[in-house]
């Protein structure tokens, strides 16, 4: 069986929300994974790694599970039509279409989660209204087939749900005992569920311009 999943890659994303699905899905028997984006130069990451594209918008196939990460700066493609329309054309035929963290507000903007329940970074899952979303909190949340994972790290946590749908769940398990995938953070406090509320006010403190920008942005493109 040969699967067909594409990431798409753009200036600023966060390494994470697709270095640990690309992980995953390498792993995924008679996967081919592609990293899409505008021309094959050099993508630089938010934290500086450059990702080297193999496909271009032109010549992408028709991808099986189209993934799109996020990062701090989603906002700019919210009117970045060669970007949107990419993603509509191939949203339109892929069996699954999917995000990590604050990607699946790009999809939003693509018209792609319209009516659909999805989930996105903690400071931004509300924004997903914008879009004609339902947000909604968790780690995975799976509506037909639009599968979104939460911040950053439930990016792995996503990519193991994909591939038991891909290719079962045994596989999908095996793959993450290959991993080693078997988290024990150091601190209770990853969520703002969980986490002390001066250490939620102080990461809000820091993100807040950013969260400004995006929050306006939105509002801006729903009207």
């Amino acid at each position: 069986m040969s699967i067909t999943i594409g990431f798409l890659l753009f200036p600023d994303m966060t390494n994470l929300d697709f270095a640990g699905p690309f992980e995953v899905f390498s792993q995924v028997p008679g996967a081919k994974v592609h990293l899409v984006a505008k021309s094959l130069d050099a993508v630089t990451a938010d934290k500086g790694l450059r990702l080297l594209p193999d496909t271009t918008f032109a010549d992408c196939p028709q991808l099986d599970v189209l993934c799109v990460p996020g990062g701090p700066h989603v906002d700019f493609l919210f009117e970045d039509s060669e970007t949107l329309d990419f993603l509509k054309t191939q949203g339109a035929g892929a069996k699954y279409v999917t995000s990590v963290c604050t990607g699946s507000l790009i999809l939003g903007a693509a018209g792609l989660l319209e009516g659909y329940k999805a989930t996105s970074h903690w400071t931004s899952v509300d924004m997903l209204t914008h879009f004609g979303t339902v947000p909604t909190k968790g780690r995975v949340v799976k509506d037909r087939n639009r599968i979104t994972g939460g911040g950053v790290t439930a990016g792995i946590d996503f990519a193991i749900a994909v591939a038991a749908e891909l290719v079962g769940e045994q596989v999908a398990k095996m793959i993450q005992l290959g991993l080693e995938y078997n988290p024990a953070p150091p601190f209770v406090g990853g969520h703002p569920d969980v986490a002390e509320a001066e250490i939620v006010t102080a990461v809000g403190a820091i993100m807040k311009e950013r969260l400004d920008r995006r929050r306006m942005a939105a509002g801006n493109f729903a009207a």
